[in-house]
C-alpha cells in the first residue's frame, strides 16, 4: 500500500489542489454538460530495438459523432531508455472548433511540442502505468476580434499526468479492463484562471484484433475548466480506439 501511495503522490496532491479550487470557485461555477464521440489510433511501431515512431490521430466529434470538436494529429519518436521506461517527444497540430452550450469564441489551430516519460510497473496480476507529459503550446488567437483570421498566438505551458491500470480478463492479457485518470495543470504567465485545465477519467474493454493490434471501446468522462475560470464542462465521451505496434522494420 506504501508503494502505490509513493508511486501516486503528484496525483492525490493534484486532487486535492483540484478540491480546494473547486470550493473557492462553487459559488460562481458554470456547469454545462455534452455528449462527444471520439475515434482515435494510437501507433507505436519498432524501428530498431529501442527506437520507435509514434503515430497518432483523433476525430473527436460532438453531439456523439454529428459535428466536429476537435482533430488532433501527434506524431513523435519513442526511445526505450529501459524495458519499462520510455522516453518520447514530437509535435501536436489540434484544430479545435465552436461546440456546445459555452463555445469557445472561434475555430482556432493549435501547435504544440511535447516530452514525455512512461513508466510501466506490475502489481500482481494487474499492469501499471504513469505517463508524464510536459507540453509547450501555441494557441491560435485573433489581435483584433473584429479582424475573421488568426493573426497571432498565445504561448503556455501544461503538464500532464495519467495512471493507469490494466485489469486481465484472460490468462494471456489480450482480453482486459482499461482504466485511467489523467489531470492537466496550466502554468505560465500568460494562463489566467485556469490553472487547473482539466481531468478525464476512463475506463473501456479491450479486445485483440491481430497480434500488433487491438481495440477498446469505452467510456470516458472529461472534466473541462474554461479559461475564463468559471464555465466546467462535463463531456461525456465514446471512445473507440485503435492500437498497434506493428513494426515498420524487421
Amino acid at each position: 500500500m506504501r508503494i502505490l501511495l509513493m508511486r501516486n503522490a503528484p496525483l492525490f496532491l493534484i486532487l486535492t489542489l483540484q478540491l480546494c479550487m473547486a470550493a473557492a470557485h462553487a459559488q460562481n461555477r458554470i456547469s454545462t454538460s455534452n455528449g462527444h464521440a471520439w475515434f482515435s489510433y494510437f501507433g507505436d511501431h519498432p524501428v530498431s530495438k529501442r527506437w520507435e515512431v509514434h503515430l497518432e490521430g483523433q476525430w473527436r466529434r460532438h453531439d456523439l459523432g454529428l459535428r466536429w470538436q476537435q482533430l488532433l494529429l501527434r506524431p513523435g519518436v519513442n526511445f526505450k531508455l529501459k524495458e519499462r521506461v520510455v522516453l518520447t517527444a514530437g509535435y501536436g497540430f489540434v484544430d479545435t472548433f465552436q461546440y456546445g452550450q459555452y463555445p469557445v469564441p472561434y475555430r482556432f489551430p493549435e501547435h504544440r511540442w511535447f516530452q514525455q516519460v512512461l513508466l510501466k510497473h506490475e502489481v500482481g496480476k494487474l499492469d501499471f502505468q504513469h505517463r508524464y507529459r510536459l507540453e509547450q503550446r501555441f494557441l491560435g488567437t485573433r489581435s483584433d476580434p473584429a479582424i475573421d483570421r488568426i493573426d497571432s498566438s498565445r504561448y503556455e505551458n501544461r503538464f500532464r499526468h495519467l495512471t493507469r491500470i490494466n485489469v486481465p480478463l484472460s490468462h494471456d492479457k489480450r482480453y482486459y479492463i482499461g482504466v485511467f485518470d489523467e489531470f492537466f495543470i496550466n502554468f505560465g504567465r500568460n494562463v489566467a484562471a485556469n490553472i487547473f485545465d482539466q481531468n478525464r477519467a476512463y475506463v473501456a474493454l479491450g479486445l485483440p484484433l491481430a497480434k500488433s493490434t487491438k481495440i477498446e471501446v469505452g467510456y470516458l468522462l472529461q472534466t473541462i475548466q474554461q479559461r475564463n475560470g468559471r464555465v466546467f464542462e462535463y463531456n461525456h465521451t465514446l471512445q473507440v480506439n485503435l492500437f498497434s505496434n506493428l513494426p515498420f522494420l524487421k
